[in-house]
């Protein structure tokens, strides 16, 4: 019984469920599309599919990201204490916990329509190669986004059986705050990443990451207010976007300097600015 415990308690571990900060921050976006596609309602079995969907899909990434960095996360100080760098669980067992997940998660698609089952596998297929980016592009921030922002579009294809314009504005929102906030967050291991030769988009932009990431916020925010106007959204909506904005001004105060602990918070702040447009969203509908 406390070996079945022991490694129950490793795979928890492995798939970060003692981390939820990534499940809200893949959520709120997810939330954002449903509540657009629903017009204010969205359909409860749908919300209940892509809400599971979040958190098992969140794990699996976790998972197929520590398996494909098994070689360098015991190189990099934040992460060599994960269960597959600290020799707690083996590569097989992640393969078979990350098979576990997906297949679970494609179960919950089954009860959605045919268009949301065949984006599924587009969704599973950037979220299974997004781990290996980092070797090849500096980009891994981006395909993140592609990735894990693949939601928006099939909340889209679930709700309504179509992928409006809207739905792709949206989701290019979401994929551009994907790359904003990951890049804040490879700019805790750059000297790591730079040691070891993993690629991110912290060691691309270089000197001017503050103000790129400052300037692709901006496109974010105008990607959202067209958002608002194209579905004719009332006040609230813009208000949210308002504590947005204000959130974002801190996040660049934070990383002003490069401090690595700072650069952290930064990128844990994002959680609060996915809230504020969703609770701006949600106001807005009542």
């Amino acid at each position: 019984m406390n070996y079945i415990r022991n490694r129950l308690h490793q795979y928890w571990l492995l798939a970060r469920f003692d981390k939820p900060i990534g499940i809200f921050i893949l959520l709120w976006p997810t939330l954002w599309a449903l509540w657009i596609a629903g017009d204010g309602r969205p359909d409860g079995l749908v919300l209940f599919v892509f809400v599971s969907g979040v958190v098992l899909m969140r794990a699996a990434g976790c998972v197929i990201n520590d398996y494909a960095d098994r070689d360098f996360d015991p190189h990099v100080d934040r992460c060599k204490l994960r269960p597959i760098a600290a020799g707690k669980v083996t590569p097989k067992e992640a393969l078979i916990v990350f098979a576990v997940l997906c297949l679970t998660a494609f179960g919950l698609v089954l009860l959605m329509n045919l268009y949301t089952i065949a984006l599924s596998f587009i969704g599973a297929f950037l979220a299974a190669s997004y781990p290996f980016m980092k070797r090849y592009t500096h980009l891994p921030q981006a395909y993140l986004g592609a990735a894990f922002g693949f939601a928006v579009p099939m909340a889209f294809a679930a709700q309504t059986n179509e992928i409006p314009s809207v739905g792709w504005i949206l989701y290019l929102a979401v994929l551009l705050w994907a790359l904003v906030y990951d890049t804040m967050y490879a700019m805790v291991d750059i000297d790591d990443d730079l040691k070891i030769g993993v690629k991110s988009t912290a060691i691309l932009f270089g000197k001017r990451v503050r103000e790129i990431t400052a300037g692709l916020q901006l496109v974010i925010l105008g990607l959202l207010i067209t958002v608002g106007l194209m579905q004719q959204l009332s006040w609230p909506y813009y208000a949210g976007l308002l504590v947005a904005a204000g959130l974002g001004i801190y996040q660049q105060k934070l990383i002003f300097h490069f401090h690595k602990p700072d650069c952290f918070k930064a990128f844990l702040n994002n959680n609060w600015f996915g809230l504020a447009v969703f609770a701006g969203l949600l106001a807005a509908y009542l």
